[in-house]
């Protein structure tokens, strides 16, 4: 590769931004506080999502009851005891659950694209946390599955979840049952993790989202746990066409020749979908797993949602709750993740954006402008229409599979755990060689980003050798990382030695969790970051060969990926030789899939030969009490003089079509502050007149993917919101009107601040058809 060269202007701004960065870090590194005084808000709590359809009439304003923003300490739960179970059937318990985890929408980052100035400005669509409780009939043996609309799981965030469910029902939900999963949304509010270098990329650590995020898991989880009920599984699988490309096709054809011929596609394109009755042939709910990256929705967005994969699970709870709103009814559909590590939504592949030329290559550069300009595309005019294309193909795939899903689900109901040190693993190469797997580090190419979404300085994929001038500057903040983790990580030029980094924390995990739950035939193994394609089938299948050495046949193994720990990628060692940013990003070192592969085989090995309980639980992570601040500090809200908050400044026309977009815009306040008081539980509504029984009926709220809720900051404490409604083909005519939730930050002198609810009505407006 040509060697990359600088001109002064370049230069001389890459040296001012190091210097910026260099600073923010030191100002970060100094910014504790505890996690008992970060923004820590007395919880509210969060309502059952499971409820009727809202048929309110006309809408009194609302209590505003302060709620202020001193630091409380939270109170122990008392143990809750199972509810009674039946225990004459043949099937499992299947309770399932959802609520609301979307934490802040403004004035923090959007976790997934690392792209600086990415930040959270309003919603698109609310962020769920899908639970899913089975039991065995007796219930001594049983497991939670949830899929949460996140980037990924945090393990700070999975060790607060277990101690909340330790207090709430002693020992009946435990680290070997509990499988948190993120889809990977690249368009959820950051904030919740404590490794420095996720607390870097998301500019510190967010209290209100993480206990938003928390909240909203654990109630997912109560609901579920309430509604268990006698039901039965099934399961089906079937291939998924039009919806994924491999981003890395240089890197897969890494992999042997007598590998790739045994596979169709440089995707893996099979859907598993997991449906769930009760004994009456009730439907309850489903999960499906499929790998694809959340990415339709790229980094030019500032809208919190759920990409295509919460698209995906709209569509589908939808249709089988009618007549409730977005985000309630009793049916639960979760689409999760898998081994998506190399797998893009963008359609269209990667093309200069200057000239259409493909530049689907080993380093995805262009002629003009590098990385810069090389950029992958979905299906869609735009973003939104590819999010919703590119959902509604794994809808309607998950629909089919589901509608003829006939294999039973029978069998018993085993889990099984390890905490393991992930930078000290010796792994059997084969019979006369071992080798080892590395302290954490990420390579030059993680600086590049992905088609998907470009990294913001002059790196590309693919690069093998380091770079004199990255290395000085790179020395010269973070000190030198030492022989033996270069060495390690060779191929990789080490760009940050995150594992030889600790303050103010430790950048990256050493402990991560490696975990199998089976039930009958079917096991889903939780895996703490993102599998490639191939990754993904040489673990699946070694998996399955352990379980079938020890007597269980004809297992189907189940890759469910972003859980419980976030350590970025795995790729195979063959395409760990090429650095793209996935191998890049594998940061235990060449062998880290192989670690992998026999930490899980120990796993299924115990589970089939009724071992588990003389595994180990391995050394156990740390849950740090000192976490960075945002530097984005609380304000006052203040309405513009001789106006109130939630006035409106920009009313509605009198009269829209369908097919048209409604716009209203009020007097806004910051809407993080309604992820501390919770007394409104939605930014909108839009509702509509009944003229029969008088009243206003709400036909769309926050969750609608029919709706926006932009935020716009001013100065000094003042802002404006503005709410879309893009009127669907299936509205009905009538007299409609939008109204808006907010919830203002007061602070009196030598007072603590207060945080205060408000609403607003917009003048009404009729939607004729065409």
């Amino acid at each position: 590769m040509a060697k990359q060269t600088f001109s002064t202007l370049e230069t001389f701004l890459i040296f001012l931004l190091l210097m910026m960065t260099a600073i923010t870090v030191a100002l970060l590194s100094l910014l504790f506080i505890t996690t008992g005084t970060i923004e820590n808000h007395k919880d509210s709590g969060l309502p059952a999502t499971q409820g009727p359809t809202v048929t309110k009439g006309t809408s009194t304003a609302m209590t505003s009851t302060p709620v202020t923003s001193t630091p409380v300490t939270s109170t122990p739960v008392t143990s809750t005891p199972a509810p009674t179970l039946f225990t004459n059937f043949t099937g499992y318990h299947i309770g399932v659950g959802r609520a609301d985890c979307t934490g802040q929408v403004a004035d923090i980052n959007l976790m997934g694209y690392g792209k600086k100035g990415q930040n959270a400005r309003g919603l698109l669509t609310r962020l769920f946390s899908r639970a899913f409780v089975l039991a065995e009939p007796d219930g001594s043996n049983r497991m939670v599955f949830v899929s949460i609309d996140i980037g990924m799981v945090s393990q700070r965030m999975r060790l607060e979840v277990l101690k909340r469910l330790q207090s709430k029902y002693g020992s009946l939900y435990r680290r070997d049952n509990v499988i948190l999963s993120g889809i990977h949304t690249h368009s959820g509010p950051a904030g919740f993790f404590q490794y420095t270098v996720f607390v870097i990329a998301s500019e510190g650590f967010s209290n209100r989202t993480f206990e938003h995020m928390v909240t909203g898991i654990m109630k997912s989880i109560e609901v579920a746990h309430t509604n268990l009920k006698p039901g039965k599984l099934f399961i089906n699988k079937g291939n998924v066409d039009g919806a994924q490309i491999n981003r890395s096709p240089f890197s897969y054809l890494q992999n042997p020749q007598s590998e790739r011929a045994r596979y169709s596609s440089n995707t893996d394109k099979e859907m598993t979908v997991l449906k769930m009755v009760d004994l009456n042939g009730d439907e309850l709910g489903l999960i499906s797993w499929f790998a694809i990256h959340p990415v339709s929705m790229n980094n030019t967005n500032h809208l919190v949602n759920s990409d295509n994969m919460g698209y995906a699970s709209y569509l589908f709870e939808q249709e089988k709750n009618k007549g409730y709103l977005p985000g309630q009814g009793p049916f639960v559909a979760a689409f999760a993740s898998s081994n998506l590590g190399d797998v893009s939504s963008n359609t269209r592949g990667p093309h200069c954006i200057n000239t259409g030329e493909s530049c689907d290559n080993a380093n995805s550069t262009c002629p003009i402008g590098g990385s810069t300009t090389c950029i992958a595309m979905g299906p869609g005019q735009d973003m939104l229409d590819s999010t919703q294309i590119i959902g509604r193909t794994m809808y309607q795939a998950a629909k089919e599979l589901y509608a003829s899903a006939s294999q039973e689900v029978t069998g018993p109901l085993i889990s099984a755990h390890q905490w393991v040190n992930m930078t000290n693993v010796t792994v059997s190469l084969n019979s006369t060689h071992t080798a080892k797997t590395c302290k954490p580090a990420l390579g030059y190419s993680f600086a590049a980003g992905t088609t998907d979404g470009f990294g913001s300085l002059n790196f590309t994929q693919g690069t093998t050798e380091s770079n004199p001038f990255w290395d000085t500057i790179r020395d010269q903040i973070l000190g030198k990382p030492s022989e033996e983790i270069k060495e390690c990580h060779k191929p990789k030029p080490v760009l940050i030695h995150t594992g030889e980094l600790s303050k103010p924390h430790p950048w990256h995990p050493d402990i991560v969790d490696v975990q199998i739950i089976t039930l009958g035939s079917l096991a889903i193994a939780a895996i703490p970051g993102e599998f490639t394609t191939m990754s993904g089938r040489r673990f699946r299948e070694a998996v399955k060969a352990e379980f079938a050495t020890y007597g269980m046949q004809n297992m189907t193994v189940v890759i469910s990926g972003l859980c419980n720990v976030y350590t970025h990628y795995i790729t195979t060692y063959e395409e760990y030789q090429v650095q793209r940013y996935e191998a890049a990003s594998t940061i235990y070192g060449p062998h880290t899939l192989s670690a992998y592969i026999q930490l899980f085989r120990v796993l299924a090995k115990a589970i089939a030969t009724d071992t588990v309980a003389n595994l180990s639980s391995g050394p156990e992570p740390p849950f740090f009490k000192e976490l960075i601040i945002p530097l984005i500090p609380n304000i006052v809200d203040r309405p513009p003089m001789g106006k109130n908050f939630g006035d409106v400044l920009q009313p509605p026309n009198p009269k829209y079509r369908v097919g048209e977009v409604v716009e209203v815009t009020f007097v806004g306040a910051n809407p993080k502050n309604s992820a501390e008081n919770r007394t409104h539980q939605t930014f909108l509504t839009v509702e509509k007149y009944e003229s029969i029984s008088t009243t206003w009926q709400i036909v769309h709220n926050d969750a609608s993917w029919e709706t926006r809720f932009n935020w716009h900051k001013g100065l000094l404490g003042r802002s404006n919101a503005t709410i879309e409604w893009h009127i669907p083909d299936t509205a009905q005519p009538g007299i409609y009107r939008i109204r808006y939730f907010g919830h203002n930050r007061k602070q009196d002198f030598l007072k603590p601040a207060v945080i205060l609810p408000f609403e607003s009505t917009s003048s009404t407006f009729e939607v004729v058809t065409t």
